[in-house]
């Protein structure tokens, strides 16, 4: 698993980030506080506080990073 912090700050970044994410067949999570979602899931990711950055748990065996490069426009540096 890799792990990566992501910003969601608005509703086209949502919409383009479960676009790009469900191409994979892999499972990922968002993680706010105490609160995990499908990262797959548009309505679950619209329950977090989208306002603070969010952790997203890429559950690959091998292709983590490379799942993470895809997604960089997404991630906080």
């Amino acid at each position: 698993m890799k792990t990566v912090t992501v910003n969601l700050n608005s509703i086209e970044k949502v919409k383009s980030f479960v676009k790009d994410i469900n191409k994979y067949e892999n499972d990922f999570d968002l993680v706010s506080g105490r609160n995990l979602v499908d990262a797959k899931s548009i309505m679950g990711i619209f329950a977090l506080d989208l306002s603070k950055p969010l952790k997203l748990n890429i559950h690959s065996q091998h292709h983590g990073d490379m799942i993470a490069e895809s997604l960089s426009n997404y991630i906080c540096q």
